[in-house]
């Protein structure tokens, strides 16, 4: 399993505070997060019903599942290709999402509301965008396109894939999905889904989500790329 101080990216920031509060200094690598002050905060109350689900915020499973897990990532983020589809060197936990998806949201039990984070890159903001685009046209093929997404991952940041052409690329090997139609309406609409992106992080972080991946379900808050058993729990126990 991942150590506490090795499971999820988060963004570089120093906070100072006066003589009798200690400062925290947070910085991501491609080794993951590593955090000099501690833990990554927890606020004390969180609750999944505050977090704003729009028509503009993908999902998968049924709109009125029991249990809703929202979920903050970046492209980008090694630690989300770790829990959606595995295979990251150095992260040694077995991808969560695929198991979610089979035992909960396949059986109506959870929806999974995926949520913008990107803070990783120029790279990290052009998948968002084509995000938004694919789910505004082509919403039931997303998850496909997002785990191709993932697969097709490689170093943290801008450092090869993960630019508009490659995207492009890999959306011409997804049957059904016209590239051209996609990228007409990241231009058409850049704005709007620029907005909804900032909308996005800046909700995290009143919930206390300062790196990714994050996660809220119930009344509680998973910080990192967190175990198979973690995520169950959680689910479970609202299903009581």
């Amino acid at each position: 399993m991942v150590d506490t101080l090795q499971k999820f990216s988060i963004p570089l920031a120093i906070v100072v505070a006066g003589a009798l509060i200690a400062g925290a200094l947070y910085f991501s690598g491609r080794g993951g997060a590593q955090n000099v002050g501690g833990a990554q905060p927890t606020p004390a109350n969180v609750n999944v019903k505050d977090v704003k689900v729009g028509p503009g915020d993908p999902f998968i499973g049924k709109a009125d599942a029991p249990v809703t897990l929202a979920y903050w990532s970046d492209y980008q983020c090694p630690f989300c290709k770790a829990v959606e589809v595995g295979g990251v060197e150095g992260i040694n936990i077995d991808p969560s999402i695929p198991n979610l998806v089979r035992e909960y949201v396949d059986t109506g039990k959870l929806r999974i509301v995926f949520k913008d984070f990107a803070f990783l890159g120029n790279d990290s903001v052009t998948a968002a965008l084509y995000e938004h685009a694919v789910w505004d046209t082509y919403p039931d093929k997303f998850f496909a396109w997002r785990t191709a997404m993932f697969e097709a991952q490689d170093d943290e940041g801008d450092q090869g894939f993960g630019d508009e052409a490659s995207i492009l690329a890999l959306i011409k090997k997804i049957p059904g999905m016209n590239a051209d139609t996609l990228k007409a309406l990241v231009a058409q609409k850049k704005g709007a889904y620029m907005a909804d992106q900032q909308a996005d992080r800046e909700e995290g972080a009143r919930f206390g989500i300062s790196g990714t991946p994050g996660f809220i379900t119930g009344t509680q808050l998973i910080a990192g790329a967190e175990s198979l058993s973690v995520f169950k729990k959680a689910i479970d126990d609202q299903l009581k």
